[in-house]
């Protein structure tokens, strides 16, 4: 587990042409799904958006809110988007989910970037237009981020350099 987390990097070249391979998604997936949440309400869902045209709607819609012509999902061809029931640890229950889908991610040997704004997204009612073949009523969450997924084109990425000084022990 180490390896993944000190492995995984953001991509942001994603190659919009190679597909994730269903095992490796549904992987990616259940570790979302098997995140510590508070007590243990597991209210946290996964929407898998794998349809290019869905998710390209999602990526301008996603754009127009950050105020920028661009895809801000570097090309993914899978985005997870996280949300969870609305309540005061909504976000920290959604942060763990996107966490352990990343470092999944990593393990799967498959590339990914957290992607903000879905809080943003579920509270417009253009947006949840986008999303009417889901079976939910999308009102009862709150959006906290997405997983943008797929396979990277440059695997070149920098090494971390950890900053020293910022464990403190209590004596």
């Amino acid at each position: 587990m180490l390896d993944a987390i000190k492995n995984r990097r953001s991509c942001r070249n994603f190659d919009p042409n190679k597909t994730i391979e269903n095992e490796k998604l549904m992987e990616v997936i259940n570790a979302g799904l098997n995140a510590p949440s508070a007590k243990n309400r597991q209210t946290g869902i996964v929407i898998a958006v794998t349809n290019k045209i869905v998710r390209d709607k999602i990526s301008n819609f996603n754009a127009k809110i950050l105020g920028v012509d661009i895809d801000p999902f570097y090309k993914a061809p899978v985005i997870l988007l996280v949300a969870v029931e609305k309540a005061t640890t909504a976000k920290y229950d959604g942060s763990i989910m996107i966490e352990n889908m990343m470092l999944e991610a990593t393990n799967q040997g498959l590339a990914s970037i957290w992607i903000h704004r879905a809080k943003e997204e579920l509270e417009d009612p253009e947006f949840k237009e986008i999303l009417n073949s889901v079976d939910l009523d999308l009102d009862n969450y709150e959006g906290v981020g997405h997983v943008a997924l797929g396979y990277a084109n440059d695997t070149k990425y920098p090494k971390k350099e950890l900053k020293e000084g910022r464990v403190f022990f209590v004596k």
